[in-house]
Order: structure tokens, then sequence, then C-alpha cells
């Protein structure tokens, strides 16, 4: 089940890094992620010295994420190209960031 999980998570992100090659496609994920970055930095601002500051960690780096699609689609493109050959093992490090995430939020 995990290892399905696994194959599952690299082929989508392997579509993804596909993706990055079209500027249009960029710039308007840019859009929706920096909305989305912005909306978890405004209702989620808290910098406590606990597991709730990975939150707000990760707001603001998708707020950055999507000034940087927004302005350097072309350098958006090259760092994806650089997780290219390993999908499986980034595949893996999403799953377990966000199983972390789920275990957390209980």
């Amino acid at each position: 089940m995990i290892l399905g999980a696994l194959s599952v998570g690299a082929k989508f992100l392997g579509r993804v890094i596909e993706y990055t090659d079209n500027k249009t496609i960029t710039v308007s994920t840019g859009y929706i992620t920096f909305l989305l970055g912005l909306a978890t930095v405004v209702s989620h601002n808290i910098w406590t010295a606990d597991w709730r500051i990975a939150i707000t960690i990760l707001g603001w780096t998708t707020l950055l994420k999507g000034i940087e699609k927004i302005c350097f689609p072309d350098r958006v493109h090259r760092k994806a190209q650089m997780f290219k050959s390993r999908q499986v093992l980034w595949g893996g490090v999403i799953v377990l960031i966000g199983a972390w995430f789920f275990w957390m939020s209980f």
C-alpha cells in the first residue's frame, strides 16, 4: 500500500515537473500558490516554539514560492528539472511530511 502511494505520488510529481515547461501554466499556478500562501499567512501567523510553527513556515514558503513562479518562471523550470531524477525519493518525503501534519492535527 505504501509503495503504491509512493508510485502514484512519483508519477504525479513527474507530471508537475513537466508542466513547468509551459510558462503560462507556471505563472497561472503561481497566482494560485501566492493566494494560498497569503491565506495561510494571514490566518495562521503563529510564531511559537511548538509544532504550529511548521504551518507558519509552510505558509511563508508557499507565499514566496508563488512570487517566484510569477516573477521567475524559467528559474522554477530549472529547479524542477533537478528533482526529475529522484521523483520516488521526493514523493516519499512529501508523503512523510503530509503524514506528520496529519498526525499532529489530532
